[in-house]
């Protein structure tokens, strides 16, 4: 009888140490790493919700090729990206086609906009920004500590063109400084106008214009 419960016991842990045996796994050899598959970046077409324009007077300034206008339609994120303006002034809206923007400007943009999306859309809410100046632009060059290109968000006169420049360079001549404009050379003296004489010299720039510091 003892021998009958001994058996009884140790046969059912047996079974159970002989199942947790068969239940493992055989080693086997690790498989390669897989190379890990990055994507190339891609540009940027849509609008980011809290993009922030520049800060220019949509009813007056005028819109030029290169320039990047932010377009947002309230509610329609197939009508909300950033695009640039193309050489031959025009721009191209899903389903619209190709609109007039080079010599509009953003407020007389959205208007026509708004009229071409209303046989899509009903009544389409719009906003033109502009999010980047490239068809106007001033250059400065020589003696200052920040040369280069400069955009023309608003219009500027040369003492606050200069002003923005970082400041003049040692030995530069603040007295003879030169604006080329197509052909034509117009000079201009820093020290009078930062001495309140002869401010009819701080005319406006135009685009293209090149201040040359000697």
């Amino acid at each position: 009888m003892r021998a009958l419960l001994k058996t009884l016991v140790v046969l059912p842990v047996l079974v159970l140490f002989c199942g947790v045996a068969f239940a493992q796994p055989q080693s086997r050899q690790s498989d390669p790493p897989q190379p890990t598959i990055v994507e190339a970046p891609r540009a940027a077409t849509t609008l980011a919700p809290d993009a922030v324009g520049l800060a220019v007077d949509p009813k007056t300034y005028v819109i030029g090729p290169e320039d990047i206008l932010g377009i947002k339609t309230w509610r329609e994120p197939e009508f909300t990206f950033a695009l640039a303006v193309r050489p031959d002034g025009k721009i191209t809206i899903p389903l619209v086609g190709d609109v007039q923007a080079e010599g509009l400007t953003p407020e007389r943009l959205k208007l026509q906009l708004q009229q071409a999306l209303s046989d899509y859309i009903n009544k389409p809410d719009v906003t033109i920004t502009l999010m980047q100046v490239n068809s106007k632009k001033y250059f400065i060059t020589g003696g200052v500590n920040r040369p280069g290109q400069y955009p023309m968000v608003v219009p500027i006169r040369i003492f606050e063109a200069l002003s923005g420049a970082g400041g003049f360079r040692d030995f530069a001549n603040t007295k003879d400084i030169t604006i080329i404009r197509g052909s034509k050379r117009i000079k201009f003296n820093y020290n009078e106008v930062l001495k309140g004489k002869k401010l009819d010299q701080n005319i406006f720039l135009e685009t293209g214009d090149i201040i040359n510091v000697k």
